[in-house]
């Protein structure tokens, strides 16, 4: 599914980035730094998809690797990663009901909004 995020970007980003994307703020958040492992482990995914995601974002205008490899979010790229994950807490905080079992949000949560927790 192929949608544009909120304001106007250089190119569309497909759900999937905008996931990439606050995967890397939350990385950085927490240790300072990103690299493609980092958020390969943040997120569940093999190294090969991130590298791909990442030369897809690099191309629209939302990241930059520098020459050791770590992954820099433009003022763009920090701009949807934020909105993002902005949104998946409100969704987080609001859509799940206060009652619900831990154990059950962090499932929700994890399959949902991949970095978030309630």
């Amino acid at each position: 599914m192929k949608h544009e995020t909120v304001g106007v970007h250089r190119k569309k980003l497909h759900s999937s980035g905008e996931d990439y994307l606050e995967a890397v703020l939350m990385v950085q958040r927490k240790s300072g730094m990103a690299r493609s492992v980092d958020v390969a482990r943040q997120m569940g995914v093999s190294k090969p998809s991130v590298s791909h995601a990442v030369g897809v974002l690099k191309d629209g205008g939302f990241l930059i690797m520098d020459e050791d490899g770590f992954l820099h979010l433009t003022e763009i790229g920090l701009e949807v990663a934020e909105k993002i994950y902005e949104r998946h807490r409100f969704f987080t905080q609001h859509l799940i009901v206060p009652s619900t079992p831990a154990n059950t949000k962090r499932f929700v949560c994890a399959e949902c909004f991949p970095g978030v927790s309630p």
